[in-house]
């Protein structure tokens, strides 16, 4: 029987399942350090991690057992893939599965930081609320308003379809390939195009070392001082000191956040900000979702134990 390490608690019906299938071992002690990842991949057959474990090219370079790393999340920027691939170690994540949940989220930011709801529970929950105020809290209209999206993958397309249809919201976009889209949508030519047109800007890029610091502090001044910003996708592809500045010193109305650079750590400068809606990662936080990941991350892995190639496979 093969030796499966889960380095998180995952829904109850999917860990049984992997329990009848492989000798499993049940991590519950948080991310993994590098040498703690290293150790794995000498010690277990296969792997099935989350964001956070830090499987650099590193903790490739010992004598391997693991042959299979079937990944909890759609990005995989936590793994060197390069090195599994040259370790002969297959590398496989989760995509489609929390597309919706994903896209939710950030129509939930855009509309939470428009709308000033974040200000507005604080200011009930703290007992200052004085009643309807006519001046009182007044955000940014979102319908009919113009959508840009840096991305347009499977989520940026799903963030343009709830804003288009939901919003009758113009949508522009910047990708780095062309890319026809399901609903009517502008590829403009730049990144700082997109960054001017847009009302709201919804970030929805992979992670790695292609995205990183691609929103910097040139593509912030790009925006309409009214303009306000969505990171749903990895924390490193915004220059956070940047932001934290352009919100600051008000040259954006305000930014929503499910993801930071340095994750858990969130800085006490963006901590302090009344004009951001800050989330715990909740991008693909529903029920339903996760324990959609957890069995297509486990499905791969048993693809792998069974001979077969692993339909997510991405090395």
């Amino acid at each position: 029987m093969l030796r499966l390490l889960i380095t998180r608690p995952i829904a109850e019906p999917v860990l049984a399942q992997a329990r009848r299938l492989f000798d499993v071992t049940l991590h519950t002690g948080g991310k993994l350090s590098e040498a703690e990842c290293a150790a794995a991949l000498a010690e277990y057959d296969c792997i099935l991690p989350t964001l956070g474990d830090q499987f650099t090219a590193r903790a490739f370079a010992g004598d391997l057992r693991c042959r299979m790393i079937g990944n909890f999340g759609v990005g995989y920027n936590h793994i060197d893939t390069d090195a599994a691939a040259r370790a002969g170690v297959i590398v496989s994540n989760t995509p489609d599965v929390l597309t919706d949940a994903t896209a939710d989220i950030a129509m939930t930011l855009l509309l939470a930081t428009a709308r000033r709801a974040g200000e507005g529970e604080r200011m009930v929950r703290s007992g200052r609320w004085g009643g309807f105020d006519v001046k009182g809290l007044l955000g940014t209209h979102v319908t009919g308003k113009t959508l840009g999206i840096v991305g347009m993958g499977r989520i940026g397309q799903a963030i343009a379809a709830r804003g288009y249809h939901g919003f009758n919201m113009k949508v522009v976009f910047h990708n780095r390939s062309p890319k026809v889209t399901r609903v009517p949508a502008l590829q403009l030519e730049s990144l700082h195009h997109v960054m001017a047109e847009a009302d709201f800007v919804v970030v929805a890029t992979p992670g790695g070392t292609a995205t990183t610091k691609l929103i910097d502090a040139a593509a912030i001044a790009a925006m309409k001082p009214s303009g306000i910003f969505v990171n749903i996708s990895r924390g490193e592809v915004v220059d956070e000191t940047a932001l934290i500045d352009a919100l600051e010193q008000g040259r954006i109305a305000g930014a929503g956040l499910d993801v930071y650079e340095n994750e858990p750590h969130v800085p006490e400068r963006l901590r302090a900000l009344e004009n951001c809606v800050l989330l715990p990662h909740l991008g693909s936080a529903t029920q339903e979702t996760r324990q959609a990941m957890a069995q297509m991350a486990l499905d791969n892995i048993i693809a792998f134990s069974e001979g077969r190639d692993p339909p997510q496979r991405v090395t």
